[in-house]
């Protein structure tokens, strides 16, 4: 008897590691997927601004070059700050918001100058410079951010760096720094033209993968799945936010900069896309939230809705493909028309998610239509009333 319970305490041990083993496998595992997807994200992040870093780096180099050298300034260490605030403050804005720093910066570093030059350093002088500065920029009508600007530069040149040069050489580094960051700003946009439509492309390629997998959840009536999706659905927002600024970020880079407004139709063609294709994602997240429902309540939806859902998810990625392809999914209106007549002639069913899931589809036909560049009022009624 004591063998058997000296067996049966070694076998039970044994089966006791083997799950801790397999926990503690599966907890590593856990943690380098997590770091490894961490890791993808951190470079996704950095690769979205290399552009951004190149241009500020330029900025600051060209800026010490052009003062140190040609106008011989011995130590233009406000040329380069004056550069990589103008372009830094102004990530994912455009020229307008370039030159307001870049005058909060001048105003500043003028007035430090000027204190120093007549007045000295001091208590007073320091709350007074600071004080003209931000008045001025307020008659200027400027916002928040350029009076800071102009405060702050005021007060570095009379706190940090009150004797670095002579006379007003600060204001003239402050100036070259500004100016070339402004040129900079012109011949360089902070973002591709291009790249608002390949964020939209993305969006929709994201839906097309989105819809699929909902209608494998839905055959498959898997809820865990289709909370998944729920989230990855509702992840989409970020994506759309992204795209909000990089569509206004080209609108503005082909109004102000000479050298890209042969892109302002093209520009303003993606910029339309903007509000349908919200929408459009809206009505996704809706849908996928009465996905996971119908597979929590384990409620069937019919093999014809689920038909017709997976040829949605095509027409979506064919649309994403031509907007890949520069070209606005015009010739997808034919596709989207005779699914959304189909969607008239569908048996209704006595079923909430199963109703919901056929209106959401319908909505989404409509959005996907204006998205393709018909016109609103054209594409509801493109969408006939049931049967």
């Amino acid at each position: 008897m004591a063998d058997d319970d000296g067996h049966g305490f070694l076998h039970d041990t044994g089966k006791a590691l083997q799950k801790a083993s397999i926990r503690a496998f599966d907890v590593s595992e856990e943690t380098a997927r997590r770091g490894w997807r961490s890791q993808q994200r951190r470079v996704s992040r950095w690769r979205s601004r290399l552009f951004m870093i190149v241009q500020i780096s330029i900025a600051a180099g060209l800026s010490w070059w052009v003062a140190h050298d040609v106008l011989g300034h011995s130590e233009p260490f406000l040329a380069t700050v004056a550069a990589i605030i103008c372009l830094g403050f102004s990530f994912g804005q455009r020229l307008a918001r370039v030159a307001e720093v870049a005058v909060g910066v001048t105003v500043g570093v003028f007035l430090g100058d000027l204190f120093m030059e007549f007045f000295g350093t001091g208590l007073w002088q320091i709350m007074v410079a600071v004080a003209v500065a931000m008045s001025i920029t307020t008659w200027l009508g400027a916002r928040t951010l350029m009076v800071t600007q102009s405060a702050v530069q005021a007060a570095a040149v009379m706190t940090i760096l009150p004797g670095a040069d002579v006379g007003v050489t600060r204001w003239q580094d402050a100036l070259v720094g500004c100016s070339i960051a402004l040129v900079i700003a012109t011949i360089a946009p902070t973002s591709p033209v291009d790249r608002p439509r390949l964020i939209a492309a993305k969006v929709l390629h994201e839906a097309a993968y989105s819809v699929r997998a909902m209608v494998e959840a839905l055959r498959a009536r898997d809820a865990e799945s289709a909370e998944q999706i729920l989230g990855r659905a509702r992840a989409t927002e970020r994506e759309m936010s992204a795209l909000l600024t990089a569509t206004s970020e080209g609108v503005s880079v082909v109004r102000s900069s000479p050298f890209l407004r042969r892109h302002r139709d093209e520009a303003m063609q993606v910029a339309d896309l903007v509000v349908p294709l919200d929408r459009f994602i809206r009505n996704l997240r809706v849908l996928a939230r009465r996905t996971a429902v119908a597979t929590w309540r384990d409620e069937e939806v019919p093999g014809e809705y689920l038909e017709m859902l997976t040829e949605l998810a095509q027409v979506i990625d064919e649309c994403a493909a031509e907007l890949f392809a520069r070209r606005l999914p015009t010739t997808k209106l034919g596709m989207l028309h005779d699914l959304a007549g189909r969607t008239a002639h569908a048996p209704v069913l006595p079923r909430l998610s199963a109703t919901v899931i056929l209106a959401q589809m319908r909505s989404m036909l409509i959005d996907l239509m204006e998205l393709c560049g018909e016109d609103y009022t054209d594409a509801r009624a493109a969408v006939p009333d049931m049967d």
